[in-house]
C-alpha cells in the first residue's frame, strides 16, 4: 500500500512538474489556441460578451458627429434612439420631426403621445420597456421624406442597432419605414397587419401615429395590428 501511494504522489508531483512548465513556455509558436485542450488564456483575461447597452454605444460613437448627408446642415440633434437596450420590442418610425429634433428623443410630439398611448392601451407595455428608434437620425426640411441618399447614409447604423438590440419582434410604423427596412417600393396600407421577417426577428407594419392624427378612422385597423403584436410577443416570451 505504501509503495502504491508513493507512486501516486510521484505521479502527481510530474503532472505539476508538467503543468508549471507549459505556463512558463506558453502555447506552442505552431499550436493555434484553439486547439489547445484548454483556453490558453487566463479566465479572467477571456473577454466578457458585451451587453446590448455597451453594443450600442458603440454604434452611437461610431456615428459621432455625422456629416455623412447633407441632412446635418438643418438638424439641431441627431436623434439616436431611446429606450431599454435590453428590450424585446423594437419599434421603428422613419424620421425625427420638429419635436424630436428640439428634444433628440423619437417620438415625443403629438405622434409620439398617441405611440405610448397604444402601447399601453394595447400592448401593454410602458415606453420604458420598449426601445424605439427612426431609419433616418436627423430630420429632413419641413418633415418631408427622406431622400434616397439620406436613408443610405442611415442604413448602416440602423442595420447595427437593430442587430445590437436582438428584440424578439418590431413594429414598423409607415411606409417610409416598411419600405426602407425591406427594400421594396410598397405603400403600408397593401402590407399592414402581415407579418414578416427582417434577419428572422419578426416584424409587423402598420400604420405611422403622424398618419393616424390625421385619419383617425384608420386607428381601428392598427388597433387590430397592435393585439397582432401581443399575441406574437406573449407567445415569444417577451419581457412584461
Amino acid at each position: 500500500m505504501a509503495d502504491l501511494r508513493q507512486e501516486a504522489a510521484e505521479i502527481a508531483a510530474a503532472v505539476r512538474a508538467l503543468a508549471e512548465d507549459a505556463h512558463l513556455r506558453g502555447a506552442r509558436d505552431d499550436q493555434p489556441v484553439d486547439d489547445q485542450p484548454w483556453n490558453a488564456l487566463a479566465v479572467g483575461d477571456r473577454q466578457a460578451p458585451q451587453s446590448a447597452a455597451s453594443r450600442l454605444a458603440a454604434v452611437r460613437t461610431d456615428l459621432g458627429d455625422c456629416k455623412r448627408c447633407g441632412l446635418h446642415r438643418g438638424r439641431k440633434s441627431i436623434v439616436f434612439g431611446v429606450g431599454d437596450p435590453d428590450a424585446d420590442l423594437v419599434i421603428c418610425g422613419e424620421a425625427p420631426g420638429y419635436h424630436e429634433d428640439q428634444q433628440g428623443e423619437p417620438f415625443v410630439g403629438p405622434a409620439g403621445e398617441m405611440l405610448d398611448k397604444m402601447l399601453v392601451h394595447v400592448l401593454g407595455l410602458q415606453r420604458s420597456q420598449v426601445y424605439i428608434l427612426n431609419v433616418v437620425k436627423c430630420r429632413p426640411p419641413k418633415n418631408r421624406n427622406p431622400l434616397p441618399d439620406e436613408v443610405a447614409a442611415c442604413m448602416p447604423f440602423l442595420e447595427r442597432q437593430i442587430q445590437s438590440l436582438q428584440p424578439k419582434a418590431m413594429l414598423v410604423l409607415g411606409s417610409v419605414a416598411f419600405r426602407n427596412l425591406f427594400g421594396v417600393d410598397q405603400g403600408i396600407k397593401r402590407n399592414r397587419g402581415k407579418w414578416r421577417l427582417y434577419n428572422e426577428v419578426p416584424v409587423m407594419p402598420t400604420f405611422h401615429p403622424a398618419y393616424l392624427l390625421r385619419q383617425p378612422g384608420d386607428k381601428r385597423l392598427t388597433f387590430d395590428d397592435l393585439k397582432e403584436v401581443r399575441r406574437k410577443y406573449d407567445e415569444l416570451g417577451g419581457k412584461r
